[in-house]
């Protein structure tokens, strides 16, 4: 694994993670692994957590216990992360009964600002829901947790359906599994799409989004699948766009017949082989122009393409503004 170099300090992030009682394990474990791979993978953004709640002891979904839990802080920091794990003990009528999802709940209620970035994992958006945390927004929950959500937040906009929900600074998964899936969304928006799909592959998931989500960065493009074989193909592009790929050379590492991969590719990603090597071409000559102060025949070679003409011609493509013009609006100041 290799990390990122940054001559600069680091930016600290607090996340604080809010362990509710019976806690679904999982829900507080997969997005947290998310956290400490994206910290070693890169050091410009660091992930600085911790784990709240209202007793220093706290009993998980099944059964075991987590001890060493910080009690609840009087305030956040500006720009805080806040993570609330989903629980079984949370639901609509619980928070009505219940004295400590009542104290959780006010608690939310006053510390979580407009700034705070809230992240609700499965049924944890029913705690934040009832502390009036997501009323105006979109969110989603666990599927059997949307008619409670919708009751407790109802001037929510609740999808059903969705792996995951972004809203300004709320986010908000389906739960379980999916709680891993918007922790990887949050890494790469705060870090950056190759620090989160080098996280995915550390853990041997895949990002995924839900068909109706709003397109993502062109370095994810064509992920939302599962084929082994054309992701190797697509890790391969990604880490070295500039290179010359062949369909042979690709239907090689596919370890398939060059129709065959063709076909799959297609199939599982909706793009030829030539769009996808296209997209991330452009996605690199994109950062480059961004980032450097490389002329555009740099740019052109480094991102792949044969020529200026041939960077500008694909580049139309995917952008209303020519190269030229895009480097004069996002060039960093000097």
């Amino acid at each position: 694994m290799s990390e990122q170099t940054n001559l600069s300090a680091p930016e600290i992030l607090p996340v604080y993670i809010l362990v509710p009682p019976e806690a679904l394990l999982i829900d507080i474990a997969g997005p947290l692994e998310v956290l400490r791979y994206a910290n070693s993978e890169q050091s410009a953004v660091q992930f600085d957590y911790r784990y709240i709640s209202t007793h220093a002891r706290q009993q998980t979904s099944i059964g075991l216990m987590l001890d060493g839990l910080e009690p609840l802080p009087e305030s956040l920091p500006s720009g805080a992360m806040l993570v609330i794990s989903g629980s079984l003990a949370v639901g609509e009528q619980a928070l009505a009964a219940n004295a400590e999802l009542a104290a959780l709940r006010t608690w939310l209620r006053n510390v979580v600002a407009a700034d705070t970035r809230l992240v609700t994992i499965c049924s944890g958006a029913l705690l934040a829901g009832a502390a009036g945390l997501l009323e105006g927004h979109a969110c989603t929950t666990h599927a059997e947790c949307i008619d409670e959500l919708k009751a407790l937040a109802p001037t929510a906009n609740v999808l059903e359906n969705r792996l995951y929900v972004e809203d300004r600074n709320r986010f908000s998964s389906a739960g379980i599994s999916t709680g891993i899936d918007l922790m990887l969304h949050v890494v790469a928006k705060l870090t950056s799409a190759q620090v989160a799909l080098a996280v995915a592959r550390m853990m041997v998931i895949y990002l995924r989004r839900s068909g109706s989500d709003p397109q993502l960065s062109p370095w994810l493009s064509g992920r939302n699948h599962i084929h082994p074989a054309i992701h190797r193909m697509q890790d391969a592009v990604m880490a070295d766009p500039a290179r010359d790929w062949s369909l042979g050379e690709l239907s090689r590492l596919a370890a398939l017949s060059e129709r065959h991969m063709t076909r799959l590719f297609r199939e599982h990603t909706g793009l030829s082989v030539t769009a996808y090597i296209n997209t991330i071409r452009v996605a690199l000559a994109h950062d480059l122009l961004s980032q450097s102060r490389f002329d555009m025949e740099s740019v052109a070679e480094r991102a792949g393409f044969s020529s200026t003409r041939h960077l500008r011609r694909v580049w139309s493509e995917h952008h209303a503004a020519p190269p030229s013009q895009f480097r004069r609006d996002r060039r960093p100041d000097t």
